[in-house]
């Protein structure tokens, strides 16, 4: 339900990693560029963290909220333990594109791609310091979309190799 859809926008922005990535990706940005245009420093961090913040929850409320209660998206990667290397592969790379309705069929996946659009329109509205134009906008788009497979390539499998650790041998 859309309800439900608004809580999982809200979860996902809220979930600790994800502000702790945040904060930590904004951290190493402005020490690693002391003389970047959000300046050194707290001051630089914090401008930084409101800005990428900001352009999350600009994300999760498009393409986690607003187009899957449109055309009845499932905003969920689904994994798929059983299948061969070969075909979980594949479906990391082309989910950004073909993804699950809420009945399980297949469908174009509007959130990630017209959500990359959409996001991008926004973002270019307050997010300072960052070039314009059609061509600029047009990589960060790029961008975005040939990077969202590396998500799903971790959610695919990393619970496969964490049962391969053996939590006993690590303690003793």
């Amino acid at each position: 339900t859309p309800r439900e859809l608004g809580d999982l926008a809200l979860r996902s922005v809220l979930d600790p990693f994800n502000l702790l990535t945040i904060g930590g990706t904004s951290a190493i940005t402005v020490a690693s560029d002391s003389h970047s245009p959000y300046g050194p420093g707290m001051k630089g961090w914090s401008k930084l963290s409101g800005v990428a913040l900001t352009q999350d929850m600009t994300s999760a409320f498009i393409e986690t909220f607003l187009i899957p209660s449109i055309d009845h998206q499932d905003p969920h990667y689904h994994r798929m333990p059983n299948a061969s290397l070969r075909r979980r592969i594949a479906h990391c790379i082309y989910q950004p594109f073909w993804t699950n309705d809420d009945l399980g069929g297949g469908m174009f996946n509007y959130a990630t791609v017209i959500g990359a659009i959409a996001g991008e329109a926004v973002d270019i509205s307050y997010v300072p310091y960052q070039q314009k134009g059609w061509g600029a906008s047009a990589d960060r788009i790029a961008v975005n979309l040939t990077t969202t497979p590396i998500g799903n390539f971790a959610t695919e499998f990393i619970p496969d190799l964490a049962s391969h650790i053996n939590l006993d041998a690590l303690v003793s």
